[in-house]
């Protein structure tokens, strides 16, 4: 890929499948360079493979739902620069009818299951804030008496809680008013119809919510406010922290998926998100269906097909959707070298979004792929596919991950190598194409990037394996898939550099402070010393301590800012002034600690930026990185 090949990464939502099951509606959104932001439209997508058709045509039309009846569509649609608003419009097309006018915007519209009424989330401003033609400088002080009060991405919090909200399906003209089921400091992230009398969501609503990642499932009444009822209840034991959820089609249970953070509410590290059910009677408690050492699922992705629940399982560089039985059984649905991405159902009808090694996300039902939206990235004949590589650690450990070579025909090598490290840690790189591999093998170099322990993917021991061990049989799996790779004979094994975000930015500036061999370095958006990350990050009050212990000794052991003397690399630190995930004080600090001690080093700050800027940024910034990167490589590890 070059730089502007963004602009090819068609990627799919959660598709909308039509009652009859004849049809799915899905929006599909790719990185514009000319208006420098994210755009598409819906799409109808017959399921008996006939050609798709473009339902909408707005600027940025997202979350399409279908009415049960089949008539109706709602969806989000954002004007240039503004924010998402509910619209509805005929399934067979016409022109979209707003619904909402939130200050901050709108969100995830369903309907309810008479098709009445419609719910969705939108974020509510305290009075005198976020003013669309406000200077934030004018606005009252924050007056902050706890740890939890702002979100990478977003910014403060609890001057802007996510509630839930219901509004009538309007009758031709008529007006309408969005009715307010939640209120207060509390929010919602997600919900469910229960049923037309009633939701759920996850809400933190435990007196100790203030102190740790629990939440409970609570039910909520759809006509008026009531206050949440709890479902399950962190006052009194349950150690859940709670994600998706989706009631049986007969009403008999709930399913949702969740973590269980421990005792302590602060039990994180791999917890291993797992499906529960939940039955809906008076007093019932809910039983963990999945393996919790061996099964990962995805927070966002539930459904119902055939009676059972449906969920996407992370598994060794792939994500499956699967079937969940009785027992907690898995019966693989789509399987394979593939990424599910989404998933939707209707009218018996099962359709999937996976992503591919040559593509961000196509529509299948079964083993039908039903669409081409990367058509025009295949077309630039620039991608290429990886090989498995399998490795052995010191201590005997196998390494999983892959190696991608450049086109041989441009670049008859040997090649220079890039060891690609992803962030997390509790993460897993997978089979889908990844801009950041082909960036650099169009370039001319060999990548080698893999899932050390520490990632997600690989069973519950694997993550736990560097909890109080930072930079230890994770940095020897790295560097044993890099060793692995080297053997291969189009490597040059003496000119190799290294790369990596967030836990990545971790591991690559700690593999600086451990050995001179790499040609260069690329330390992006990092976790780079974890005495200031706890004052400064947005999940510091807890991250650090999760994973590296408070024991100053110890922490010190895993810091790479306590060795930073030890560095001689070259090195270039990208981050973003507003990624509050990683603050942007631990990448400046790194190069400064570099420049003091004579080691060459660069800095590239984004503005306007947060922690996802390499896959949600704007696209120009984007393009820019790419930009950056192949110049920071061209000069300290050159083709040729």
């Amino acid at each position: 890929m070059l730089p502007d090949d963004i602009t090819h990464l068609h990627v799919p939502g959660t598709p909308a499948v039509l009652p009859d099951g004849t049809a799915a509606i899905v929006s599909v959104l790719r990185p514009d360079l000319e208006s420098d932001e994210y755009v598409g439209g819906l799409w109808l997508v017959p399921l008996d493979g006939s050609e798709r058709r473009r339902l909408t045509r707005g600027f940025r039309d997202t979350a399409p739902a279908v009415s049960p009846d089949g008539r109706w569509v709602t969806f989000t649609r954002a004007e240039k620069g503004g924010k998402p608003q509910v619209h509805l419009v005929e399934a067979t097309g016409g022109e979209p009818r707003r619904l909402t006018d939130a200050p901050l915007g709108a969100s995830s519209p369903q309907f309810s299951p008479d098709g009445t009424r419609v719910a969705y989330l939108a974020r509510v401003p305290d009075e005198g804030r976020y003013e669309a033609d406000g200077s934030p400088a004018a606005e009252a002080p924050r007056h902050i008496t706890e740890v939890q009060y702002r979100a990478d991405g977003l910014g403060f919090t609890r001057d802007r809680p996510q509630h839930l909200f219901v509004l009538d399906v309007p009758a031709d003209d008529a007006e309408v008013e969005p009715l307010a089921l939640t209120q207060g400091h509390q929010g919602v992230r997600s919900f469910a119809w229960l049923d037309d009398e009633a939701l759920v969501a996850p809400m933190a609503r435990h007196a100790n919510h203030e102190q740790d990642l629990r939440s409970d499932v609570v039910k909520i009444a759809a006509r008026a406010f009531s206050g949440p009822v709890p479902l399950t209840d962190a006052d009194h034991g349950s150690t859940l922290d709670v994600y998706g959820m989706r009631p049986s089609a007969d009403g008999s249970v709930l399913w949702f998926v969740a973590s269980d953070a421990g005792e302590s509410g602060l039990d994180f590290v791999a917890a291993q998100n797992g499906l529960f059910e939940l039955p809906l009677t008076e007093g019932a408690t809910p039983r963990r269906l999945t393996d919790l050492e061996t099964v990962d699922l995805l927070s966002d992705l539930l459904l119902e097909h055939e009676g059972r629940p449906v969920v996407a399982d992370q598994r060794r560089g792939a994500v499956h959707l699967v079937r969940v039985g009785q027992d907690g059984s898995l019966e693989d649905l789509v399987d394979g070298p593939v990424v599910v991405t989404a998933a939707g159902v209707g009218g018996g009808a099962l359709v999937a979004v996976v992503a591919t090694a040559t593509s961000s996300g196509e529509l299948v039902v079964g083993s039908t792929m039903l669409t081409d939206f990367s058509a025009d990235l295949v077309a630039t004949g620039r991608l290429r596919t990886g090989v498995e590589l399998t490795a052995t650690a010191p201590d005997g450990y196998p390494v999983h991950g892959w190696l991608t070579l450049p086109d041989p025909e441009r670049y008859p090598g040997p090649h220079p190598t890039i060891l690609l490290i992803h962030g997390g840690p509790f993460a897993q790189y997978t089979h889908a194409v990844f801009d950041e591999v082909q960036g650099l093998v169009e370039a001319g170099y060999a990548v080698v990037h893999g899932n050390p322990r520490g990632s997600a993917g690989y069973g519950r021991a694997h993550g736990l394996a560097i909890k109080n061990g930072f930079g230890t049989v994770d940095a020897d799996d790295v560097l044993a898939l890099l060793d692995a790779a080297l053997t291969h004979e189009k490597l040059d094994a003496d000119r190799v550099g290294v790369m990596g975000g967030s836990y990545g930015g971790y591991m690559t500036a700690w593999l600086t402070t451990r050995t001179h061999r790499f040609a260069g370095a690329i330390v992006e958006r990092g976790f780079l010393d974890p005495v200031s990350f706890v004052g400064s990050s947005d999940i510091g009050w807890f991250f650090g301590m999760g994973y590296l212990g408070e024991d100053a000794d110890a922490v010190a052991a895993q810091s790479p800012m306590a060795h930073v003397a030890a560095v001689r690399t070259p090195t270039l630190v990208i981050h973003s002034e507003q990624d509050w995930r990683c603050p942007v004080e631990q990448g400046q600090r790194w190069f400064v600690e570099l420049k003091r001690r004579g080691v060459h080093s660069e800095l590239l700050l984004f503005p306007g930026e947060g922690h996802e800027l390499t896959r949600s940024g704007r696209p120009s910034h984007r393009k820019a990185r790419f930009e950056q990167v192949l110049t920071w490589w061209s000069t300290y590890l050159p083709v040729g």
